[in-house]
């Protein structure tokens, strides 16, 4: 896999030695975030089976009409996040966040989450 420039690539290793730690299992999925300039993805996956439970992003329908800063948008998706894994039956998760710092978005979405109901 060809990486396009230095702050990916040292995304991407970070990504490597957290991924080495954080598991996830049906019963404590992995919340994995993804931001990308304008967007913000977050999943509950499930590692041993391979399968995304749930799935939130700054795309779908409750989120994407609304004019808010983006640091708000992610808190949006954390908030939407935490009903859906509560709706499917989870509470606790593992936090994984894919290489970024725990700053601004990658924040916002996690403490959303966990005023949502989460337990990480």
């Amino acid at each position: 896999m060809a990486i396009k420039n230095k702050k990916d690539q040292r995304r991407v290793s970070i990504k490597k030695r957290i991924r080495k730690i954080v598991n996830g299992t049906a019963e404590r999925p992995r919340l994995t975030v993804f931001r990308s300039n304008k967007q913000i993805y977050a999943q509950l996956i499930d590692d041993k089976n391979g399968k995304t439970i749930v799935a939130a992003s700054s795309v779908e329908k409750g989120v994407e009409g609304t004019k808010v800063t983006k640091i708000e948008q992610a808190k949006l998706v954390g908030k939407l996040a935490a009903e859906k894994a509560i709706a499917a039956g989870i509470e606790t998760v593992v936090f994984d966040r894919n290489g970024y710092l725990y700053h601004g978005r990658v924040k916002s979405l996690a403490e959303a989450a966990r005023e949502g109901g989460l337990k990480f």
